[in-house]
């Protein structure tokens, strides 16, 4: 579930690339969340947080990165206080080109939903390192 803009309002919608570093501590909170199904609880965005951990993938540096959709004004506004709780969040990016984006160009309000923007994108992280909650579970 995302959250929408009311309707007339421009939607700020995008999907960024989240890296992000586990906090000392967190591996054991971040996998009661997610095992229990309360991640991101009490958020618009709550089902996203538990698909985003499913995806994730952890880099060689030790990050873990997801595609994550965000309709906030400010990149990851609404998602920030659930995920720095676990994370620190080391870099947000925007995951494709804005020029392109058919919400940002007004050819498809709301397309971040059900968008295949950032498929390639996808395809090659999941191709990249290794599961983040794979690990995590095994580390635990």
């Amino acid at each position: 579930m995302h959250a929408r803009a009311p309707t007339g309002v421009k939607s700020e919608d995008m999907r960024y690339l989240v890296r992000a570093k586990l906090k000392p501590g967190g591996k054991p909170k971040l996998l009661q969340a997610i095992e229990s199904e309360t991640l991101g609880q009490g958020s618009v965005a709550e089902g996203e947080y538990l698909r985003n951990m499913k995806d994730a993938r952890l880099s060689a540096d030790g990050t873990a990165r997801w595609v994550e959709v965000c309709y906030c004004p400010t990149p990851l506004e609404e998602e920030r206080p659930y995920w720095e709780e676990y994370f620190e969040l080391t870099k947000i990016q925007d995951a494709h080109d804005r020029r392109k984006c058919r919400d940002q160009n007004g050819s498809e309000p709301w397309a971040c939903g059900d968008c295949d923007c950032t498929k390639r994108l996808e395809k090659k992280l999941a191709e990249t390192g290794k599961s983040f909650l794979q690990v995590i579970k095994r580390m635990s």
